[in-house]
């Protein structure tokens, strides 16, 4: 690992330091409350590592939900990571075997620090990233593993803590748009999703909002693109 990414990269995660540890401490507490120790929250949140798809698991789990169901909730959940992929096709360009964690790794509060997050002068871009990555997964594991424990030996009124994911997934979403100078994507993603919640209905929004929003993104592809001189910064930041 390299030391200078990775102390570089520790300041521009504090935010998910902060988020991660709160909601990864309530799903341990969640899982802990079915009947699942700090064990399982330990493996779930080092092999599957996908908040919403966790928070989603305790009620499946608790609900012996077939595998067919956690397969079909697991996608329509996950679909919008295609959106991710596409945009970050550049930033993980020529990472080699790491490429295969970033991937794996690309939650929406990494996806939205990769996205608006600028590489410090000195540091290599591509060691940054990673160290993004991994630092964002130790904290989700660390506030898994303390909030399974504390489950266990303490006992809490756990009524409402699942709107956690919600609450920092805001968050992150409003320090992104103030980060970006364009937001015509969050405008058009904002404005499929309330279309299709209208004309389909809350439980059947999901995939085809997603679906119009990759459609437009690929299309307007060229539109979207950063300016010249935001293009000559990130050249510099990959020759770093």
């Amino acid at each position: 690992m390299d030391r200078k990414a990775l102390a570089a990269a520790f300041p521009a995660t504090m935010p998910v330091l902060a988020g991660y540890l709160s909601i990864g401490i309530a799903f341990g507490l969640m899982l802990q409350r079915i009947g699942f120790n700090f064990i399982w929250a330990f493996f779930m949140s080092v092999f599957i590592y996908a908040g919403s798809c966790q928070y989603m698991a305790v009620g499946l789990l608790a609900s012996s939900a077939t595998l067919a169901t956690v397969a079909l909730m697991t996608f329509l959940i996950n679909f919008r990571h295609l959106v991710y992929g596409l945009s970050m096709l550049e930033k993980f360009r020529g990472m080699g075997a790491r490429k295969l964690y970033m991937v794996f790794s690309l939650t929406d509060e990494t996806y939205a620090l990769l996205s608006a997050v600028r590489v410090p002068v000195g540091v290599n871009a591509k060691n940054f990233y990673f160290a993004i990555a991994l630092l964002d997964q130790c904290y989700w594991i660390i506030g898994a593993v303390i909030g399974a424990v504390a489950g266990a030996l303490i006992p809490l009124d756990i009524t409402g803590i699942d709107f956690a994911m919600t609450a920092l997934f805001l968050v992150i979403a409003v320090d992104q748009w103030k980060a970006c100078q364009k937001h015509l994507p969050a405008i058009l993603g904002a404005a499929a999703a309330v279309l299709f919640l209208v004309l389909v209905g809350a439980e059947q929004f999901l995939l085809p909002s997603l679906a119009v929003i990759v459609l437009v993104l690929v299309l307007t592809r060229t539109f979207l693109d950063e300016h010249p001189e935001e293009q000559a910064g990130g050249q510099e930041e990959r020759e770093a």
